[in-house]
């Protein structure tokens, strides 16, 4: 498998309303598209399996997860910082984004996610 040529991701960390799971799944598809559309490098959206963990602190609790809440797990990657915030002034700026995650549509609580840019340090 070739390596990817990305140096820098978006890293996200969400607590979800079980419930609402099917309609998260929806929203993320239709912008995972939109960001490789507009040239993020790849979009991977992670739900929680296996959160019991005996060592570390567990994702559920790190997230803050309410009972009748999972965790996902999400991260976009880009060829570089720069590239990264070239794309996402342009995702803000796109009217099918802003109308699927405002406060008022999104699945979840945009108050309680935990997101940052990382710099790709070791990829195998």
């Amino acid at each position: 498998m070739p390596k990817s040529k990305a140096t820098y991701a978006d890293g996200f960390v969400i607590p979800v309303p079980v419930k609402k799971l099917a309609v998260y799944r929806r929203v993320a598809a239709k912008a995972g598209r939109i960001w490789r559309e507009y040239g993020a490098l790849d979009y991977k959206e992670c739900v929680g399996d296996d959160l019991q963990n005996a060592f570390g602190v567990p994702f559920k609790k790190l997230a803050g997860a309410k009972a009748g809440e999972t965790v996902v797990f999400s991260w976009i990657t880009y060829r570089s910082r720069a590239h990264r915030d070239r794309v996402n002034a342009k995702i803000m700026q796109d009217p099918r984004i802003l109308a699927m995650c405002g406060p008022k549509h999104a699945p979840f609580d945009p108050q309680r996610m935990a997101y940052g840019g990382f710099r790709i340090f070791v990829s195998c």
